[in-house]
């Protein structure tokens, strides 16, 4: 499997995204004959060698030809140009979707439709020739999915159309709601909307563990020359091992010792948990200090909804303090279906693992249910269950 991985320890921004993807072994000459399908003069694609603090990279510039004539866009006129085009599909629809991204986060926080969004940045030829390039370059290096790290928004202000902002800039900052972000490496906005744009729309898992062995490195870079170097580092990746019917995403653990609390009380927390949208629960003995028996529990949950199971745990148990991490969750992919007994339905759940079935097995409360509804064992039910399946 070849993963595209950003490691974005001094932000993001289009041109730079274009310079390290043509760095990676997109072909330049490639990519400026698919802008031209866009069948819009005035601007053109600059590619050179640069450098910044001593690495070397691809600095890639959408040079527009006459600034006086270029003129500000809404969404639909963009939407019109790349509708319009010769593109590919595929490259269309990622293109449509970073610009839609932008559009939504104007509309916010402008408090308008974002169909009356005026595009400042979006609707110029350099930001339409960076966002469909992006499109372009991901589509040319055929990769299986689409990673990155935290992303480092700067510091300090930065001037846009509607005056002096602090950073992130507000479209930034609305764009990357819910994304892991960091702030404060330099003193400048780090990572500009387009950038932000791109990544959110493209990327499916951020992580900032890189777990692959690295194929390739690119450096695209940026027009600051800062303390930090101004370059945006791209990893291609190859994942070896097998991943047919392997879905993975990132979670947190939530970890707590406690060595004070009724044990009868813990099913209660544990359905709460459950309730709130925990993805499992348990509970593990274990010794703390002048070997005290305590209880670990643990709380798997997705980031979106740890700040809820949190305030669950303070609540309904005598925990004084969490912890946290990250963890990578690998899951196999599960069909379901219902066979019908003599007794009623029953769920079937089965997983795959590289196309090939390796579990089937009935929804336990389905058996209970009809166990307690018949008065018979659940074995007896699980056992008629199994015989349905083994003649199918």
């Amino acid at each position: 499997m070849k993963i595209l991985y950003y490691d974005c320890f001094a932000g993001i921004s289009g041109d730079m995204n274009l310079g390290a993807l043509i760095d990676l072994g997109v072909d330049a000459a490639y990519l400026k004959s698919e802008l031209k399908k866009l069948n819009i003069e005035g601007f053109h694609l600059d590619v050179k060698i640069d450098q910044r603090k001593g690495i070397s990279g691809t600095k890639a510039d959408v040079v527009i030809e006459n600034q006086e004539n270029e003129k500000h866009r809404h969404l639909r006129h963009v939407e019109e140009i790349v509708n319009g085009s010769s593109l590919p599909e595929q490259v269309k629809s990622n293109a449509l979707k970073i610009f839609d991204l932008i559009a939504v986060a104007e509309a916010k926080i402008h408090n308008i439709s974002k169909e009356k969004v005026h595009f400042h940045e979006v609707g110029a030829l350099d930001s339409i020739a960076d966002i469909v390039g992006a499109a372009i370059c991901l589509d040319y290096l055929k990769v299986d999915k689409v990673m990155s790290a935290p992303i480092q928004l700067g510091g300090g202000t930065v001037k846009c159309a509607h005056g002096i902002m602090p950073v992130p800039a507000p479209a930034t900052a609305e764009i990357v709601k819910n994304i892991p972000i960091k702030t404060g490496l330099v003193n400048h906005e780090a990572t500009t909307p387009t950038g932000a744009a791109i990544l959110v729309a493209t990327v499916d898992e951020f992580s900032d563990k890189l777990d692959f062995p690295i194929v390739k490195t690119g450096y695209g870079i940026g027009n600051r020359d800062s303390e930090v170097p101004n370059v945006l580092r791209v990893y291609l990746c190859e994942d070896t091992q097998p991943t047919k019917d392997v879905n993975s995403e990132e979670a947190l653990v939530l970890e707590s010792n406690i060595d004070d609390m009724n044990p009868e009380h813990y099913d209660f927390l544990l359905e709460k948990l459950f309730l709130e949208g925990a993805s499992d629960a348990w509970l593990k003995p274990v010794l703390m200090k002048k070997s005290r028996p305590a209880v670990t529990l643990s709380v798997l949950c997705k980031e979106e909804i740890a700040a809820k199971l949190k305030e669950m745990i303070f609540k309904h148990s005598t925990s004084l303090g969490i912890r946290q991490y990250k963890v990578r969750k690998d899951m196999l992919r599960r069909e379901e279906y219902d066979v019908k007994t003599k007794y009623g339905r029953v769920r079937i759940k089965q997983s795959y693992f590289n196309g090939n079935l390796v579990r089937t097995k009935p929804e336990y409360e389905d058996c209970k249910k009809l166990a307690e509804k018949h008065q018979i064992t659940i074995s007896k039910i699980e056992n008629e269950v199994t015989k349905i399946i083994s003649n199918q």
